[in-house]
């Protein structure tokens, strides 16, 4: 089963329209939603948890459409959005009243995750800094035994070392392979390390979604003169730099002679690549 269908999902605000026309996460999967500033990646995620109204197109979670009671499966999605929103309580206050409101709620697993991300005690959530905040948010989301997370930069404002750890705990809970990821953020990097699947978005609209691996070994870094350049397709060249010394681009691998040697490149470069590649 899928964790996550989304079909033409459609908002409008003023010169911004955002238009999904598929978007799909199996279960067991982790998918990163990579986006510049402004790309749609938090409308996109509001409208999911239907905290926005849509102009358009479904929304499926966990077999469930959203036309047919999705909000019953609140219970199995954990949410971390980029401002997280939790009362001014300490963290053990704030376990004592998410047990309240879910009744899946697992204290001792809140408590353990408390101290793995060193989340402090003696601070109330308005005292605390960003980084520990989300932190916090975190813990909530994977603690009332969610089968799809649902995160919106939840690695931004923490330190190298808690993110890692934040990562770890991520591909731990897609060990059960009826558990999933929806993670949206702007450092790449860190997707790289963790999603099975990413997805780009640029202004309002998906140009890729596709398996990490599949991605990666679609592209490559060919260096040569620049005149070889022009002896290829230029639907196989998705950006090119040329310099007095040569020229440097990405270029899909099957759109260039057997045998040709190219190097590795990022799936940053690639998303990069691709939104230059849109603007020209």
């Amino acid at each position: 089963m899928n964790a996550l269908e989304i079909r033409g999902l459609k908002k409008s605000y003023g010169d911004f329209s955002l238009d999904v026309g598929e978007l799909i996460l199996p279960a067991g999967c982790i998918m990163g939603l990579v986006g510049e500033n402004g790309a749609g990646k938090s409308t996109t995620i509001r409208l999911i948890m239907g905290m926005i109204r849509s102009e358009g197109g479904t929304v499926t979670i966990l077999g469930r459409d959203d036309r047919e009671g999705f909000r019953l499966t609140k219970e199995d999605v954990g949410v971390v959005l980029d401002e997280v929103g939790i009362p001014a309580l300490t963290a053990a206050q704030t376990g004592k009243v998410m047990a309240r409101a879910y009744k899946n709620w697992d204290q001792a697993v809140f408590d353990g995750l408390v101290r793995r991300l060193d989340i402090p005690t003696d601070k109330s959530f308005s005292e605390m800094s960003r980084g520990n905040k989300m932190k916090l948010g975190i813990a909530v989301a994977l603690s009332h035994h969610a089968r799809l997370l649902i995160l919106d930069e939840a690695t931004n404002g923490l330190d190298p070392v808690v993110r890692d750890e934040v990562l770890e705990l991520l591909n731990d809970f897609t060990r059960d392979e009826e558990n999933a990821v929806l993670i949206s953020s702007h450092i790449v990097s860190d997707l790289e390390k963790i999603c099975d699947y990413i997805a780009f978005l640029h202004k309002g609209r998906i140009l890729l979604c596709e398996e990490k691996d599949v991605l990666s070994g679609a592209y490559g870094l060919m260096r040569c003169p620049a005149e070889r350049l022009g002896e290829l397709d230029p639907a196989a060249i998705l950006t090119r730099r040329v310099t007095s010394y040569g020229a440097e681009a990405i270029v899909r691998r099957d759109g260039v002679p057997a045998g040709t040697e190219l190097g590795p490149i990022s799936i940053e470069d690639i998303f990069v690549g691709m939104v230059k590649g849109e603007e020209k």
